[in-house]
């Protein structure tokens, strides 16, 4: 994970429309950058689902929602338009982002091992530096713990 208080890196990804998206686009507001394994998967679904439901929430707050994952443009789009998601998904096919952040990770699952997207979340305060950084967080969970961060 990337240090509480340093600047968080920049970057420009497409959107789930293909629209280029920076962070810097949303220099003072809060980002909520969360990072996740898979569109479609029951982990990943039930976390946008929740961050679809408190979006309100987190607008009244003055804080944006970027999910990222390196699936791609068209199946973030099938993910948005399937769960009728309110915010903004990022595509990193390459990884660059993913790494920047640090959370391509070693994983083990049924006693194997491979590299894959650590679900992390990082939050982001208005002159882009990193107010709070999770790693391993609960699919579950995260939505209403950020809320609360904020």
């Amino acid at each position: 994970m990337l240090e509480i208080g340093t600047k968080a890196p920049e970057f420009t990804l497409p959107d789930q429309n293909g629209e280029m998206k920076s962070l810097s686009d949303y220099r003072g507001k809060k980002v909520i950058l969360y990072f996740y394994p898979k569109d479609m998967t029951s982990g990943c679904t039930k976390q946008a689902c929740l961050f679809g439901e408190l979006f309100p929430q987190f607008r009244e707050k003055g804080a944006v929602i970027l999910g990222v994952s390196k699936d791609s443009v068209a199946s973030h789009k099938k993910f948005e338009e399937k769960y009728g998601l309110p915010f903004t998904l990022l595509s990193d096919t390459e990884l660059e982002v993913i790494k920047a952040y640090d959370v391509w990770k070693e994983k083990k699952l049924y006693g194997k091992t491979s590299m894959g997207v650590v679900r992390s979340t990082y939050l982001i305060d208005e002159n882009g530096m990193i107010a709070k950084a999770f790693d391993k967080v609960k699919a579950a969970e995260n939505p209403s713990q950020m809320l609360e961060e904020l």
